[in-house]
């Protein structure tokens, strides 16, 4: 291992554990008085969330460096890392409060002082919002349990008086027609200590690809790019716009690569739909070296205005800064369009309710006390263990063919954004996990995802070559869930949705299990009349038959099966799905490339 690899693992290995500021401790539990136990309780939070931002902003820079030292490992533990660092910094401050203040659960007077000493400790800070939004992870967890409605939205959380801080540069600016030198300071912005393979020849490249592809590239008069590195597993990213004169700008990406000759360009992404494939919620989040998320997630928004705003945060890493976006944005959708939720479009879940608004770009879910009759699986496990699933896919790398998932706890909508009939069957069917207090809902918990067309309805809506193209990114859809480790047993066809660029997701988790858990099995190698069960009838476990994939899938066009045969015939045989099983136990990583083939400079290498 060399030198930088060693710092960069000793870096990780630091940031595992969250400290509790010692001198807070210390102070809770000399406090004498229900007033120092306030004082104290609000020092420890601060403490902590302290804490907490340093490491968070660190993981940043460690990631650069891992992606300078071709540090792979490095790279996927500081993704994991950072996904864990903020709810077990909550965890371990819960309960050293709880040891020395064994009566605030419940108590909202103590809480309400415990925030007016918390204020002025982040008054003026750019992160104000994510640590107001730390005090209230606290407290729900200090809740956990109880019926109580907690805080995701609030005006206190943002200052949006204060001045914005740029985060965008010019990188190019001229009269004159695009050269190959005027991308060599776009490459070169994140400041890499490693050497380019052929920098003046990746220039040259990048300048042709975007002078032949992008739309009015002979009007091109400024390229503006993020003053920030994007880092995610082997890939790093710059991101920016080419500025048309007379025309709209086009958003650019540049997607590099760190190979044993050097740093190189591995594809220029060019247009908002394959920016925002690069960008989606189904991949892991990205390592940005630029801390000022608010102007970041706007720019991001700008190039990619078809995802919502909420969901921009979620990209960078800022999980919990999305989850406040995401519920503000429901709240101001549903308020302007004077809509009301209710029941998805698609077919009724067995496991979860689905609802939605026309014009609202996410479906919420909450998991039924019971499932449905028609539920496939035997014994219900039940909800908590539901809701571990959604909660696993979050954390893990989605492999791009998975929708993220935002979870709130104990969170209240108005009664009135529902329909009657919809309100009615929540709370029916899910009264242990949803009650109605006064003029609301008060959810245990919500799951919120961007809308996608459920698969079967798109197909009956699709003329036959959107069809061909999304029966063909269903079968990539399995793939890159098996590669990630993720065996949907319930393959039916209507727990994948389509986006608008027809890339094909899944997007219902009840039924996923580790791919290595599953029992591939054939009934091909049996003769015609033998009439006994066959031997694996009687295992326990998930069993799977590659041969009846389609007829799970309800691919029901004889031209559409064809297709999917022709393009991923593959999924069809035992020894794919064993081949997989087996690279997956011996720890490999199958490469997925989250853009497109079409976009690489040289396809197929």
């Amino acid at each position: 291992m060399t030198h930088a690899a060693q710092s960069i693992r000793r870096g990780a290995t630091t940031l595992r554990t969250p400290t509790i500021a010692a001198a807070a401790q210390e102070e809770l539990e000399a406090a004498a008085s229900e007033a120092e136990r306030i004082e104290s309780v609000a020092a420890l939070i601060h403490g902590g969330f302290t804490d907490y931002y340093r490491r968070f902003r660190q993981i940043a820079g460690l990631a650069k460096a891992a992606f300078e030292a071709r540090d792979w490992p490095a790279s996927i533990a500081l993704s994991q890392e950072r996904l864990g660092i903020y709810g077990a910094t909550v965890e371990t401050l819960v309960p050293v409060i709880l040891l020395h203040c064994p009566d605030v659960q419940g108590r909202d007077a103590f809480w309400a002082e415990v925030e007016e000493r918390y204020l002025p400790l982040i008054e003026g800070l750019y992160h104000a919002d994510l640590a107001y939004a730390f005090l209230n992870s606290v407290r729900r967890q200090v809740h956990a349990g109880m019926w109580r409605a907690s805080t995701y939205s609030s005006a206190r959380a943002r200052d949006e008086d204060k001045a914005a801080h740029p985060v965008v540069t010019r990188v190019f600016g001229a009269d004159g027609p695009l050269q190959a030198e005027h991308l060599v300071p776009v490459l070169t912005l994140a400041g890499f200590s490693r050497r380019w393979r052929d920098l003046d020849s990746d220039a040259a490249a990048v300048a042709a690809r975007i002078l032949e592809e992008a739309p009015g590239a002979d009007r091109i008069r400024a390229i503006e790019m993020a003053d920030a590195g994007f880092y995610r597993n082997r890939g790093a990213y710059l991101v920016g716009r080419l500025l048309i004169e007379g025309g709209e700008p086009v958003p650019l990406g540049v997607a590099l690569l760190n190979e044993a000759d050097g740093i190189h360009v591995d594809a220029v992404i060019l247009g908002s739909d394959d920016l925002q494939y690069v960008f989606s919620s189904t991949l892991a989040n990205f390592h940005v070296t630029s801390e000022h998320y608010h102007e970041m997630a706007s720019f991001l928004f700008e190039l990619m205005p078809d995802r919502p705003h909420g969901l921009q945060y979620s990209t960078i890493g800022y999980n919990h800064i999305g989850k406040i976006a995401v519920i503000r944005q429901i709240e101001r959708e549903l308020m302007q369009s004077g809509e009301r939720l209710d029941h998805a479009v698609g077919p009724r879940g067995t496991v979860a309710i689905g609802f939605s608004a026309p014009s609202l770009g996410y479906v919420a879910k909450v998991i039924r006390d019971h499932p449905t009759a028609g539920y496939k699986w035997g014994k219900f496990p039940g909800v908590r263990s539901v809701l571990q699933k959604y909660s696993r896919v979050h954390e893990i790398n989605r492999a791009g063919s998975m929708l993220d998932n935002v979870i709130y706890y104990n969170v209240t909508l108005p009664a009135d954004y529902f329909t009657d009939d919809l309100r009615h069957e929540i709370l029916e069917n899910a009264g242990e996990n949803v009650i109605q207090t006064g003029a609301g809902l008060l959810f245990r918990h919500l799951i919120v995802q961007i809308k996608m067309t459920p698969f079967p309805v798109f197909m009956e809506q699709a003329d036959e070559a959107e069809a061909e193209i999304a029966i063909g990114n269903l079968g990539q859809c399995i793939a890159n869930n098996a590669a990630a480790n993720i065996f949907n047993k319930d393959l039916d066809g209507r727990n994948y949705g389509v986006s608008k660029i027809l890339k094909v997701y899944l997007f219902d988790y009840d039924a996923i299990e580790d791919l290595t858990d599953v029992k591939v099995r054939t009934n091909q190698n049996r003769f015609d009349g033998e009439e006994d069960i066959p031997d694996w009838f009687f295992e326990e476990g998930v069993i799977f038959l590659p041969e009846e994939l389609e007829t799970h899938l309800r691919i029901e066009d004889r031209n559409l099966r064809r297709i999917f045969r022709e393009s991923h015939g593959e999924l069809l045989t035992m020894d794919y799905w064993t081949d997989m099983q087996s690279r997956l136990e011996q720890g490999q990583v199958p490469r997925l490339t989250p853009y497109r083939e079409a976009c690489r400079l040289h396809p197929g290498s």
